[in-house]
């Protein structure tokens, strides 16, 4: 359970089927079949309110250890990261997944190892690799303001800033995905999500020039495309219009 629980955070949810490569593998290293584990994914996913809230039920026969982990996911992401990933490592699960940890280009600029032990630092960076992929699967690998689908030009950006709220670092709800350029400008401020899931920016660059306005004003009011899974959190998203967001 915690295997798949973990592959569900991983790969987008199109790709949760038996016949996905990856998923085969996974299985042969746990010694199960394919259909069994896309099986597992398929329950594990009628448990998202960002799936079943477009119509999508999975499967119905969800176990209440399915439903006990589940919960256990939500309540403690930063646990349940590093327990994954290393369980996944060890089992040569996450060797499998695209694009591979070293290719992720995470930046050392969100990351606070202040007083950090070894230790610490290793946990934080592997949960960090999990947050990425988790947030970026979620939205198919493409930002979700301008549909750019280059991974190493892509972000997994915090709604609520990493220094603010510990507790949701690694929470998939508090990640959008987004190009380098509107990560850097949602983290500045000058740009937001409305609640009806719309780009607002900032009147303070108004007068910026022809790239900005190409680049960013372009897309004031324009929809984003919303996740497959772990929709973002309305909560995270009024954080970040009233304490970030430059009106």
């Amino acid at each position: 359970m915690l295997v798949a629980l973990y592959l569900y955070c991983q790969i987008p949810f199109g790709r949760m089927h038996s016949r996905n490569p990856e998923v085969i593998r996974c299985a042969e290293l746990i010694d199960r079949t394919p259909s069994a584990l896309a099986m597992k994914l398929t329950n594990i996913a009628s448990l998202d309110p960002a799936i079943t809230s477009t119509g999508r039920r999975g499967l119905a026969n969800v176990s209440t250890a399915d439903k006990a982990m589940w919960e256990e996911m939500q309540t403690d992401w930063g646990r349940f990261a590093v327990e994954a990933q290393r369980t996944a490592s060890a089992l040569g699960i996450a060797a499998h997944l695209e694009p591979a940890i070293d290719e992720l280009g995470i930046s050392d600029d969100v990351l606070d190892y202040t007083g950090g032990s070894k230790a610490a630092q290793v946990r934080i960076r592997i949960g960090q690799a999990f947050f990425r992929r988790a947030v970026l699967s979620s939205y198919n690998y493409r930002c979700c303001i301008t549909g750019l689908a280059i991974p190493m030009l892509l972000v997994a950006s915090h709604i609520v800033p990493w220094r603010v709220d510990a507790k949701n670092r690694l929470n998939p709800r508090n990640g959008l995905c987004l190009s380098v350029l509107h990560d850097r400008s949602f983290d500045a401020g000058v740009i937001t999500i409305a609640e009806n899931m719309t780009v607002s920016v900032s009147k303070r660059y108004s007068n910026s020039g022809g790239f900005f306005e190409t680049a960013i004003s372009i897309y004031d009011g324009q929809p984003i495309v919303l996740p497959e899974k772990f929709r973002p959190d309305a909560g995270f998203l009024s954080y970040h219009r009233e304490h970030v967001f430059q009106r």
